[in-house]
């Protein structure tokens, strides 16, 4: 059986005295994409848990409005609490899978870059579908390379990118990806990522 989509309140914490610096009872809103529906309903127990666990936020599914609420509760521990949960249910909206998209709780320093193929080079047609291929590859060689190499996640969804990493991480995984949409032979690409992710060793 499906897990429900409801209410899911975090238990009562012993009384501590000292109030939150915030309103408990703030909300935040996630409209849901119609695409995107049937995975939340069968991800939502993985989504709900680190939300209400390790953020203390309340979790509804809105189903009149279609869209994921999150509010403070009394034990949320801080107003970066709903902001953290938002994000993490926005990129697990966005296309990227729960294991992925948690590390947005449980680090400070990663974000989400996103943008249209087309903000990069106009292109309609065979010649968009050719540019979205050239950034996938066979079989995703080219899009698993980019996330190899540069340490990030990328979802493509239609023509819009959206890549998920450190601020470095993501400008480098971008260049490369505007690179093969202008028209830069996948070989040049494998060799700056080569020499990207070598660079990345040495610093970390």
């Amino acid at each position: 059986m499906e897990p429900a989509l409801s209410v899911h309140k975090v238990p009562p914490s012993d009384a501590t005295g000292n109030g939150p610096s915030y309103s408990p009872g703030e909300l935040r809103r996630i409209p849901v994409p119609q695409h995107r529906f049937a995975a939340l309903k069968s991800n939502w127990l993985a989504l709900y848990e680190p939300l209400t666990k390790e953020l203390a936020l309340q979790v509804r599914m809105n189903l009149k409005q279609r869209a994921v609420e999150l509010r403070c509760s009394p034990q949320t521990p801080d107003r970066t609490a709903l902001q953290r949960g938002y994000e993490f249910m926005q990129a697990f909206l966005l296309g990227f899978a729960v294991e992925d998209a948690i590390a947005l709780i449980r680090f400070d320093d990663l974000r989400i870059d996103s943008f249209e193929v087309q903000d990069v080079r106009r292109l309609q047609g065979d010649h968009l579908s050719r540019a979205i291929g050239r950034i996938a590859g066979t079989g995703g060689r080219t899009k698993f390379a980019i996330e190899n190499a540069c340490r990030v996640r990328i979802v493509l969804a239609g023509s819009k990118v959206h890549i998920l990493g450190g601020h470095m991480q993501v400008r480098l995984a971008r260049d490369a990806i505007c690179s093969l949409i202008l028209g830069t032979p996948p070989g040049k690409t494998y060799e700056k990522l080569r020499r990207v992710s070598a660079r990345l060793r040495e610093r970390f």
